[in-house]
């Protein structure tokens, strides 16, 4: 077994393989880039070592210098975690001449699966089920909408090297493909330096199903059932669990089987997931092979016990499986939300700058040692830590173990609740959303489930709550034990202390223009019990019993008898004194005052924010790379106007109205 090994990798996935190296009794070498210097896998790492600026393409990138640090430091094997140089053949071959294990399949392997083209055609000769189109490097945009007119629309366009929802476009006719092709070429070869790029039917009404495969060096391949990853968002992955709620047993079973002939075709070691695409009759068709650690594998490490970063440094130690399929079992259900740092309610789009506050859920499951049914946050941020622009969006992921898919959902939904951050957006209340509706819950989903649901957007309505003003009591009940506290201060002058009332007002603002809804409070106390109250909000009733700190921005407790957690803090925009409340996704924001002051608010004059619709404004920090309007040029609606790149992928900002007066209306800021 290795003695020290190195992670060619940054953020959760690195604290990810430190925490199992640990485990096995390994020492770590972290290496970093100049914007990751106070990370938390250099913190956790025993030694780190700086490999160059903040563009991956200078640091994460760059074979010679990570094959240095290794030897530098005397790491035995290199574990390349996923995305960056996890899938790059070169990489691989090059750390085993160096005299260092990989701790990842051999190169061959990366070689014959990494390459989608050439994957297709070994998945045909090794008799898996694969999706009809056009395997050969297209050359140009006219020859993609040609033989787009021969498969049949709609088609899906796919970078040869590409992943991660990048270098990926479906086109339903001539005018898409042709643009499509070009995006996925530019973002092929700007990501993966790589431009080729490959088409195929694309089937509707989709789902995205993969088996987990683990080989080793003596020729046993096993699969690790299936994962469900169809609740996707431009093609990347928002929701995955294990099992799926959709395949029989015997779709498993063959699915399962038609993975380990692949992985047995190309002799592959370590772990590697199959990517099939399965249709509403449950036949399914080859997608690729990502040959390297999924982001998505906790999910299957809850439901069977393994350990798969375990697993992977084993087998690169020459170690055979230690168990056989017959020996594998399914143990309930789990589900892996990815919270990344995006605004969902501004069409997700990218989120950077410092966590202010950071506090995850309780976690009760770790990820080097998976327990049962509870709560898993994998992470590599800290309270205080940065989210750069430089890498993906991902803040952490947060998985649960439950005896069932219904108690699953349970779990995440309770935990999402929990999940505090500030400082940047996330897209928690998304996720959510998800969960609480009904097709999800049922099962009754596919890959085009948020296009289909959401196709406007995501917006505030999106988030319906059941009860919303049970966040009404609780902003009551909050304001409630803030003057029992007040009144509690020594030193007030004899004839004015603070007064604790039992009638309130709660003003809740809704919409942009600030309406407000009136709701009359009534909070009655229980005798003895301090964190208890009965509030009434007009004719409903809430038995609100909490024994959180008033500054925690977590709160848990019951309502009428039934457990919650929920989020509340002081301070909204132009409502410093209002309560902004957190529940089911549902955000609102509560001013609880005396029924007098309520009488003097209902007088001030509302502020409207100023009119900027005649400006383009770039919505986050990052890289112009492409300003497509000329000076003097008639902008029309809808037109192109810049293109951004921000946490590796390119936001293109189109004009909102018609320039009428041949003034540009993408004036930049």
């Amino acid at each position: 077994m290795f003695d020290k090994i190195l992670i060619a990798n940054r953020g959760e996935i690195a604290c990810r393989v430190i925490k199992t190296a640990r485990k096995m009794g390994i020492k770590t070498v972290a290496v970093y880039s100049e914007a990751d210097k106070d990370a938390l896998h250099v913190e956790l790492a025993d030694e780190a070592v700086l490999l160059g600026p903040a563009p991956s393409r200078e640091s994460y990138l760059v074979a010679d210098k990570i094959i240095a640090a290794a030897l530098q430091t005397g790491a035995q094997a290199i574990h390349p975690g996923y995305g960056f140089l996890s899938e790059n053949e070169d990489f691989a071959r090059r750390v085993e001449e160096a005299g260092i294990a990989f701790i990842g399949p051999k190169a061959h392997s990366i070689a014959a699966m990494g390459d989608k083209i050439a994957s297709k055609k070994l998945a045909n000769a090794a008799q898996v089920n694969t999706i009809p189109g056009h395997n050969e490097p297209i050359l140009s945009a006219e020859e993609a909408v040609t033989i787009a007119a021969g498969i049949g629309y709609p088609v899906m366009i796919k970078a040869s090297a590409g992943g991660g929802g990048k270098g990926l476009r479906v086109a339903f006719n001539d005018k898409e493909c042709f643009e499509g092709f070009t995006s996925c070429r530019n973002e092929a070869r700007n990501s993966f330096g790589d431009d080729r790029v490959f088409m195929e039917k694309f089937v509707e009404e989709p789902r995205h199903i993969e088996i987990q495969v683990l080989g080793d060096s003596q020729g046993n391949v096993l699969y690790l059932w299936e994962r469900e990853c169809s609740i996707q968002r431009r093609h990347q992955k928002v929701i995955e669990e294990a099992p799926s709620p959709f395949i029989s047993d015997a779709t498993r079973k063959a699915m399962g089987e038609q993975a380990v002939a692949l992985a047995k075709a190309v002799k592959y070691q370590s772990a590697g997931t199959v990517e099939f695409v399965v249709g509403k009759d449950q036949s399914f068709y080859f997608l690729e092979m990502n040959t390297r650690l999924q982001v998505e594998h906790p999910v299957t490490e809850c439901i069977t016990g393994l350990d798969l970063v375990e697993q992977m440094i084993r087998v690169a130690a020459g170690e055979s499986l230690a168990f056989t399929q017959a020996d594998l079992k399914r143990d309930g259900w789990a589900i892996e939300c990815r919270i990344n740092a995006e605004d969902p309610f501004r069409n997700f789009l990218p989120s950077t700058g410092r966590l202010v506050k950071y506090q995850p859920p309780v976690a009760t499951m770790e990820s080097a040692d998976p327990a049962r049914y509870g709560v898993r946050v994998d992470t590599g941020v800290v309270e205080g830590g940065e989210i750069p622009m430089f890498y993906d969006s991902m803040i952490a992921k947060l998985i649960v173990h439950g005896r069932d898919r219904a108690e699953a959902i349970a779990k995440m939904r309770e935990a999402l609740n929990g999940f505090v951050i500030r400082g940047i957006s996330s897209n928690i209340p998304f996720q959510s959303a998800l969960l609480a509706h009904a097709d999800f819950q049922s099962g009754n989903f596919n890959t085009g489930f948020i296009a289909q649901h959401y196709a406007a957007g995501f917006r505030a309505e999106d988030v319906p709550h059941e009860d919303p003003l049970f966040l009404v009591a609780l902003a009551g009940f909050i304001r409630r034990k803030a003057r029992e506290r007040e009144a509690g201060i020594t030193g007030q002058l004899p004839g004015h202390e603070v007064k604790i009332e039992h009638d309130y007002v709660a003003l809740v603002s809704e919409g942009a223009a600030g309406e407000q809804t009136r709701h009359e409070l009534h909070i009655s106390e229980f005798v003895g019990h301090l964190g208890e109250a009965l509030v009434r909000v007009g004719e409903q009733s809430f038995r609100i019993v909490c024994n959180s700190r008033l500054n925690d921005i977590r709160l848990t407790g019951t309502v009428n008898g039934e457990p919650f957690v929920a989020q509340a803090e002081r301070g909204a925009p132009r409502q410093p004194l209002a309560y902004r409340l957190q529940h089911n996704g549902y955000a609102i924001v509560v001013n609880v005052l005396s029924p007098r002051a309520a009488e003097l608010q209902a007088l001030m004059p509302f502020k409207a924010p100023p009119d900027t619709s005649k400006f383009l404004l770039s919505p986050m920090p990052g890289l112009l790379v492409q300003i497509a309007a000329e000076p003097g040029q008639v902008v029309q609606a809808g037109e192109r106007l810049a293109v951004i790149e921000a946490m590796k992928m390119e936001n293109i900002l189109l004009a909102t109205q018609d320039d009428q007066d041949r003034r540009s209306a993408g004036q930049s800021r």
